[in-house]
């Protein structure tokens, strides 16, 4: 094999290579972001995780890259850890697709009405297709329809390119004796999973042993140990992304060579066993293999491995959680009070920012912004409470909630700002936006229950109290505060466009109660019912009340303007909020009419 031999080969191995990333890429892109969806939500059983962890992996063509996905979902709790298990059996099993694929070049050899589908032609037809849909498509599906279809023809030349550049080798005796050495189990199984580690795709490991099969000289004996390897050299990329993890993070991503390691080591034991124990018995080991032959034994293989340890994943969850302990800095933290409110926040995990698709970044952000709006919503009616029932732990639980919202805030925020640079649709930038907004609003609400919790502690110090009837009057104003609060976080939470619309009616409402209670606070103190004292207190709580009101309207606002933004139709959303707020208006004006 001379040095051009060498280099045609190096150059069909990055061709391939470099398919293998195009053609993934454009089908991640093109599934969007439902593929992630449904690995988040549909896996409530084992076996549907591994149906699913199966087709995802059969798409996206790599079951690190599923198997990554699936550690930021349990890293940041969307997902428990004994679900993930199922999802990775799945994705192992699902990565077996790509060697199918590969497997088409050997149709041309078959004559007949299959020569039609010989590499070359199929080649040539994904390679014109997909350059004119990646040129001249208009929309963003057929360009990534065009980009999957190049992809396809550039593994194949590189396929073709490699397997061109070895075939010289089947007459050399130094690569049939390098082969040779493979037939041992141990040193198999050792380079599958070396070069799988280097490579990081095992798709791209048996794709090569498939373009080797060329010379002649790849048996069932050396591509049985290989093949056997592959898996755990694939749990690598995985390992290292569950590295800075939580706990069930890291066990997540050890699940996947632990699982690996036991199906190699299970499958292994058990053939070459009954190789010893009855030899001469299995004549499939001398069998000359090729790309469809390699194709079988891997993904049969892999579906042995999967329904072997399937009934074995609570063992396998017990066994994870042995091996991966929690660390001693981890106890630590769970015994510190200062990192106890840290704990609160609903983790954003950093992986979810490497995803093709924003979306599930976004998704994400959504659920810890909703729990900081519970998390608001308890503060306001935690402070309303102390004012006619003050002690200091609830003053202390008012206090920690501010806290949490502050944190909240630059916490989302922060990770938003990283999802902005990644290349968003109209309605995820739209979607984005929106959080960034409503984010200082939810901060702000708990800033002024925090105001109210103050009056609520200067009134318990200086022994001062309210006209019994101020606190009638505040007592509709709570009532009416309260209520808009709930209706906001409601709103949000479940994204129910009706209630939104109720939200900033009710706010005006509140607006003029805040005046006529503040005159009829003046009229108390000119006819010398109330001090002061009694006056600028007062002021202050009827100040946090309308401010919490005015937060809530400018959510409630910015949650219909983003639907309109969605539908293109801001003009049409302004002129029929206008229509529909008036008789709501009336409704709340009457409700709380002091």
């Amino acid at each position: 094999m001379d040095i051009s031999s060498v280099l045609t080969l190096f150059c069909g191995v990055a061709l391939f290579l470099f398919g293998m990333s195009l053609m993934g890429d454009g089908l991640k892109k093109i599934a969007g972001n439902r593929l992630e969806l449904l690995l988040y939500k549909l896996t409530s059983t084992s076996w549907k995780g591994i149906l699913l962890g199966t087709g995802v992996t059969a798409v996206i063509q790599s079951s690190s890259a599923t198997s990554v996905r699936v550690v930021g979902f349990v890293n940041s709790g969307m997902m428990k850890f004994r679900q993930a298990i199922g999802i990775i059996l799945g994705a192992i099993l699902g990565t077996s697709v790509t060697g199918w694929v590969i497997a088409l070049s050997e149709l041309g050899g078959s004559g007949g009405w299959l020569s039609l589908l010989s590499t070359a032609t199929l080649t040539a037809l994904c390679a014109v297709i997909g350059i004119l849909l990646y040129m001249f498509g208009k929309k963003q599906k057929r360009i990534h329809l065009g980009s999957i279809l190049l992809g396809f023809a550039v593994l194949m030349v590189g396929m073709s390119e490699m397997s061109g550049a070895v075939s010289p080798l089947k007459d050399s005796p130094g690569f049939i004796r390098l082969l040779t050495a493979f037939s041992n189990p141990f040193a198999g199984i050792l380079a599958g999973a070396a070069f799988t580690a280097v490579l990081q795709s095992a798709s791209a490991s048996v794709g090569i042993i498939q373009a080797l099969t060329v010379t002649g000289a790849i048996d069932f004996a050396t591509a049985f140990p290989l093949i056997l390897g592959v898996p755990i050299g694939a749990a690598v990329p995985v390992l290292l992304a569950g590295m800075s993890a939580t706990t069930d993070g890291r066990r997540t991503a050890f699940v996947y060579l632990l699982i690996s390691a036991i199906g190699s080591t299970l499958c292994g034991v058990l053939f070459y066993l009954a190789n010893a124990v009855y030899p001469g018995q299995f004549p499939i080991l001398s069998v000359p293999m090729d790309a469809v032959s390699v194709a079988l034994l891997n993904t049969v293989y892999r579906l042995f491995c999967v329904l072997l340890l399937w009934p074995g994943i609570p063992l396998l969850d017990r066994l994870t959680c042995a091996l991966v302990k929690e660390k001693p800095e981890d106890a630590e933290k769970k015994d510190s009070k200062t990192s106890a409110l840290y704990r609160k926040l609903v983790p954003l995990d950093e992986r979810f920012l490497t995803f093709p698709s924003p979306y599930m970044a976004i998704f994400q952000c959504r659920t810890a912004v909703c729990d900081m709006a519970r998390a608001t919503e308890e503060s306001v009616g935690s402070a309303f409470g102390m004012l006619q029932d003050y002690s200091e732990e609830k003053m202390s639980h008012v206090e920690e909630l501010e806290t949490l919202t502050d944190l909240y805030e630059d916490h989302i925020g922060t990770y938003l700002l990283r999802v902005t640079r990644k290349e968003m649709s109209r309605r995820e930038n739209n979607s984005v936006s929106c959080y960034l907004h409503t984010l200082s609003d939810f901060e702000r609400i708990a800033d002024h229950a925090m105001g109210v919790a103050y009056v609520a502690r200067e009134l318990k110090e200086k022994r001062m109290d309210y006209h019994p009837a101020a606190w009638r009057e505040l007592g509709i104003l709570e009532g009416a505060v309260t209520e808009n609060v709930r209706l906001t976080v409601h709103a949000f939470a479940m994204d129910k466009l009706d209630i939104a619309q109720r939200v900033e009616p009710l706010s005006h409402v509140i607006d003029k109660l805040c005046d006529a209670l503040k005159q009829h606070h003046i009229d108390r103190l000119q006819s010398g019912d109330c001090t002061m004292e009694q006056g600028i207190s007062f002021n202050d709580l009827l100040t946090n009340c309308r401010d919490i009101s005015d937060h809530c309207a400018k959510i409630a606002r910015a949650m219909l303007e983003l639907d309109a933004e969605n539908a293109m139709n801001t003009h049409a959303y302004r002129k029929e909020a206008a229509r529909a707020a008036r008789p709501i208006y009336e409704e709340y004006r009457k409700k709380y009419a002091v």
